[in-house]
């Protein structure tokens, strides 16, 4: 593609020695791009939730110059090129997606899920990256146990007991109302709750990993 090659050139002369390339932009490593590339991503998400197709294109750009931004660095360092980025990609999707590349097949969106979570246990992934957020880690954690047909049963009896402390009212507000209260008695007991529900969500993966 013209357009995608045009923007792999800009970057490269972005980075370039002076007097041709840019002070700040030659100043970048991968770690002092994190959290743009974080911010970014927060970014798109929200041009997500606005509905606007403008801002998502828009986002989906800054989005895509991290990317190109990131994999610059490493050619540079001799690690890999954007070209081995998108070889790794397109090799990933194919080895995923046996339903539609190979002779498997699958009747469900849930079926597709399994058979996904199945190959990445196969090539030795963890389920979760450890650098999620931790509720987000732990909505994964849940998804990928449900994958498998996991403890539902009792996550479920959970579930019905904490429903009593929601009221009627609007469950996405009971919902942050009752984390709220969780993090008020996490500060009161001088517990960090990020860092609590991370560990915990990794104690029961860890525990299911060991069956």
């Amino acid at each position: 593609m013209e357009g995608f090659a045009r923007l792999v050139e800009l970057v490269a002369r972005l980075r370039s020695p002076a007097p041709e390339g840019c002070p700040w932009d030659r100043a970048q490593t991968h770690a002092s791009l994190k959290g743009m590339l974080l911010e970014e991503a927060y970014e798109a998400i929200a041009a997500i939730e606005s509905g606007d197709p403008e801002a998502l294109k828009d986002e989906l750009g800054d989005l895509l110059l991290h990317i190109v931004f990131q994999a610059q660095i490493a050619r540079e360092a001799g690690e890999f090129t954007i070209e081995d980025v998108i070889a790794s990609l397109n090799e990933k999707l194919v080895r995923r997606h046996p339903h539609v590349f190979g002779g498997e097949r699958v009747e469900s969106p849930q079926e597709v899920r399994a058979q996904w979570e199945k190959i990445k246990r196969a090539e030795g992934r963890r389920p979760l990256d450890p650098h999620l957020p931790a509720l987000v880690a732990a909505w994964k954690a849940q998804d990928y146990l449900a994958d498998l047909g996991q403890d539902q049963e009792k996550v479920q009896m959970q579930g019905d007991e904490l429903r009593s402390f929601l009221g009627p009212g609007d469950p996405e507000e009971g919902i942050g109302a009752l984390l709220f209260r969780v993090v008020a008695l996490a500060r009161e007991l001088g517990v960090e709750p990020e860092a609590a529900l991370r560990r915990f969500t990794e104690k029961v993966l860890d525990a299911h990993a060991s069956r």
